[in-house]
């Protein structure tokens, strides 16, 4: 499984279909190639190594989730990507 950053270059850590911030935050779940929320909404679209939010996909939906942080990761920044897409709002 690659690693994930944000468009940005962000570190994201993932366990499974779980998805979490390098700081260890639960952001949500994996299903496919969509990360929803822990509400269970639409949160970013994922393409390649990278994560980015994308209004087209937004309408979908997911059941709500739940998890316990992480061990946040001291874990190396990405150069910017430059495709379609906006920065995650996710927490660091």
């Amino acid at each position: 499984m690659p690693q994930l950053y944000t468009k940005n270059g962000r570190p994201l850590q993932r366990d499974g279909n779980r998805l979490f911030a390098g700081s260890g935050t639960y952001l949500g779940t994996v299903q496919g190639r969509y990360v929803f929320d822990t509400s269970g909404q639409y949160a970013d679209t994922i393409d390649g190594d990278r994560v980015v939010y994308r209004a087209i996909d937004s309408a979908r939906i997911s059941i709500p989730t739940i998890s316990g942080p992480r061990v946040g990761l001291a874990m190396v920044t990405a150069l910017p990507a430059a495709i379609l897409g906006e920065e995650p709002s996710f927490p660091n």
